[in-house]
């Protein structure tokens, strides 16, 4: 099926597709700040900005949250696995290359002693599992190394 829009249509509307404070973002935001939980926003933790610019910051618990689109970051979901027609090849190496880079960002991150938890928009559809799956991984306790906790802060 051929693309209903021009090409500088479909420019257009490509360039009206934002990076932050999307809806999806908002919404966790919005679940997480109801829930007393304070955060800092797109990497931003004393003054250096983190790997990957993650959507919320929790620099005392060294813990972070990307809110990614499934279409945009190939979430192996319904939504995450349709394929666009048009101009498939390029979309295809695109969200490639955006999988291999938030994998690449996410290993820096561990690296660095960061937890990291990937909420995916279809994840936002049942929001007391979405606010129970937040909480838990908020008040886990950091990873273990050699067996004790790991109590570093920033």
């Amino acid at each position: 099926m051929a693309d209903k829009l021009s090409p500088e249509q479909r420019s257009w509307n490509m360039s009206r597709i934002r990076g932050k404070d999307t809806k999806p973002e908002l919404l966790v935001r919005r679940l997480l700040h109801a829930k007393g939980y304070r955060y800092r926003l797109h990497g931003r933790t004393g003054g250096t900005r983190l790997p990957g610019n993650p959507d919320l910051v929790f620099p005392g618990r060294r813990k972070v949250i990307f809110v990614n689109g499934c279409f945009w970051h190939f979430h192996d979901c319904r939504v995450g696995e349709h394929a666009p027609k048009a101009n498939a090849e390029f979309w295809e190496a695109k969200r490639s290359r955006t999988k291999e880079r938030d994998a690449g960002q996410r290993r820096l991150l561990e690296d660095s002693g960061w937890e990291v938890l990937t909420v995916w928009e279809c994840e936002l559809k049942d929001a007391s599992a979405l606010e129970s799956h937040l909480v838990q991984f908020l008040e886990k306790e950091p990873h273990a190394s050699n067996g004790a906790p790991d109590r570093q802060h920033s």
